[in-house]
């Protein structure tokens, strides 16, 4: 064999980065994907494809967290004032399956341990009740953000936005990779004067946009004389990458 065919069987041509994917058995779990003949000359490539796309969700993480001597009031004091924050986010339009709780938690406070030294004094306990607003009207976010603020939400834990047409994308991005892929292929083979063939191996690897945080700035003590919070919703990556390998004739 001479060195031009041995190199053949062994070239790997980097385009974009790693990628591997194992198949999944009938019951879920990953099973190794049947070798590639290793008699037959091949000529592995990669690609890499990544589509940006404006957001066009948002999830708004607010929460509303009391205090009192006893959980019993702690709960009943939070419920009062969560009713009148999801009040306000549904006369604004939201609709209550856009609502969901993410968090309620009750745990007990307690005094600062004292000098001579001993157990600390409970003081009392405190409740957390975390709502997730889903928001398909960008625009709104800044104002929902206000006027949960001002129905009694005292704590505001994340501003997230999101692709509602995730799908699409990924598929655009794994186009991509697969054409960068594919044109790889076709340079190297020619630059070797050889035909490529069939693709006998294909594997892929999508990556999920992230939920990027809001960039947004907000006094609690001035937020109520802002006409509304500034909201600014970053672009969104979508990356994909693809191994190939093909038979060369």
């Amino acid at each position: 064999m001479s060195a031009v065919r041995r190199m053949l069987t062994t070239l790997v041509v980097l385009a974009g980065f790693t990628a591997a994917a194992q198949t999944q058995g009938p019951a879920g779990s990953p099973q190794p994907r049947p070798p590639v003949d290793p008699q037959v000359r091949t000529l592995r490539v990669e690609g890499t494809g990544e589509v940006k796309a404006q957001p066009d969700e948002a999830f708004i993480d607010v929460a509303v967290e009391t205090s009192a001597q006893n959980a019993k009031a702690a709960g009943e004091e939070n419920a009062k004032r969560m009713e009148k924050v999801l009040a306000a986010l549904t006369g604004a339009g939201i609709a209550k399956r856009d609502l969901q709780t993410r968090n309620y938690n009750v745990y007990p406070e307690y005094m600062p341990p004292p000098p001579q030294g001993g157990e600390p004094k409970l003081k009392g306990y405190r409740v957390s009740n975390l709502v997730s607003v889903h928001v398909t009207d960008l625009s709104k976010v800044g104002s929902l953000l206000d006027k949960a603020l001002a129905a009694g939400a005292n704590r505001v834990d994340s501003v997230r936005f999101g692709l509602s047409r995730e799908d699409a994308v990924q598929g655009e991005a794994l186009r991509q990779a697969v054409a960068r892929a594919r044109k790889s292929a076709e340079v190297l083979a020619a630059s070797l004067n050889v035909k490529l063939g069939a693709v006998l191996d294909a594997s892929t690897v999508t990556e999920a946009p992230r939920l990027y945080p809001a960039t947004f700035a907000m006094d609690m003590a001035e937020s109520r004389a802002a006409p509304t919070t500034p909201i600014q919703p970053e672009e969104q990556t979508v990356q994909a990458k693809v191994t190939l390998i093909f038979a060369i004739q």
